[in-house]
């Protein structure tokens, strides 16, 4: 399940065959007569309790209640998602904001229309007994990360940030599939993942508490998941963005208590998690809504300077060659306003 995360590179444009829609959205009625714009969204993976507002927005009629009838697919990563949206084989994407950044920075004609995980989940994981408290505790120990993806890209800024040097932690390359298992096993003091991910289900897993050293709290953060549409659609229906990015809005906004939100998931996936781990997932996911300049706002309502943030922290990660004006990543036009 954890394979989702990017790897980010000259990476041929492979598209993901998810869904019908693009450009030419049909329409539905509803059961009270209203015509209805089908749309198709196509997540960062398979269903997981990050996602729990899509369903929950449905089950709620809040899609509806925009004009839409929201078709959610299953993601393979959200690199290809970021492909295949701007491609227009999905009419929207929920994506990780690097992925969106390397993207146009490689010329894939697509933008954010609002980053709804505006507090990065990006975190060491390990089991409480590990001790790994500070970023002082993670001198001399071996954390399995992923070469290549966001993660393993910004944890030397995180050091860098905290004093510690890169030579003080050996990072051991390992499949993403295969990190919880490493630290399971005991090959790794911990991993580099999101505490709205991979963390539920490695405490889940072992039966043993499981820490978070935050990278958000110890001086660095930058956007993570959003809502993404190609240039082609918003040159042709820029109307229907702007209904779903206020019927997405809403949906986040309803889903306050994970307990329905989560219920609202069953039979979203073969492949979903146990409803503990969809929980502690979602219940996760509640905090990382907003920043400082954003706090009190609806969800999805981003500014300039936080985009410049996160494009700066890429920048330096050696992940965006040739860094754009905030403009060309983020539709300010379609977007929410504050």
């Amino acid at each position: 399940m954890h394979a989702r995360r990017l790897l980010i590179g000259a990476v041929p444009l492979v598209l993901v065959v998810t869904a019908c829609g693009g450009n030419d959205a049909s329409t539905t009625t509803s059961d009270s007569g209203k015509k209805l714009d089908r749309v198709t969204l196509t997540l960062n993976w398979y269903p997981y309790g990050e996602h729990a507002p899509f369903y929950y927005g449905k089950q709620q009629k809040i899609f509806e209640k925009h004009g839409i009838d929201l078709d959610v697919r299953a993601g393979q990563g959200s690199q290809k998602t970021v492909q295949a949206t701007a491609a227009g084989q999905t009419d929207f994407g929920w994506a990780d904001t690097p992925a969106l950044l390397a993207g146009v920075d490689q010329g894939v004609k697509v933008k954010s229309l609002g980053v709804f995980l505006q507090t990065t989940p990006a975190s060491v994981q390990s089991f409480d007994a590990k001790g790994i408290a500070a970023p002082a505790d993670l001198k001399g120990r071996t954390i399995a990360g992923t070469a290549g993806d966001a993660l393993s890209k910004t944890f030397p800024i995180f050091l860098k940030k905290n004093g510690i040097g890169e030579s003080d932690v050996k990072v051991q390359n390992t499949d993403p599939a295969g990190k919880i298992a490493a630290v399971i096993s005991g090959k790794t003091d911990g991993l580099l993942g999101y505490a709205s991910d991979q963390g539920p289900t490695m405490q889940d897993k072992a039966r043993k508490p499981v820490s978070y050293l935050r990278f958000s709290e110890h001086g660095l953060n930058f956007y993570s998941n959003g809502l993404l549409a190609g240039q082609k659609i918003l040159a042709a229906k820029p109307e229907l963005a702007r209904r779903m990015v206020q019927a997405v809005s809403e949906a986040w906004a309803a889903a306050k208590e994970p307990g329905p939100a989560v219920a609202a998931m069953e039979g979203a996936s073969e492949q979903l998690p146990p409803k503990a781990v969809l929980s502690e997932q979602f219940a996760t996911t509640l905090t990382l809504l907003h920043t400082e300049a954003t706090e009190g706002k609806a969800p999805g309502v981003n500014t300039e300077a936080d985009w410049q943030q996160t494009i700066d922290v890429f920048a330096e990660a050696g992940m965006v060659a040739s860094p754009k004006d905030v403009a060309d990543y983020w539709d300010a036009k379609t977007a929410l306003k504050g």
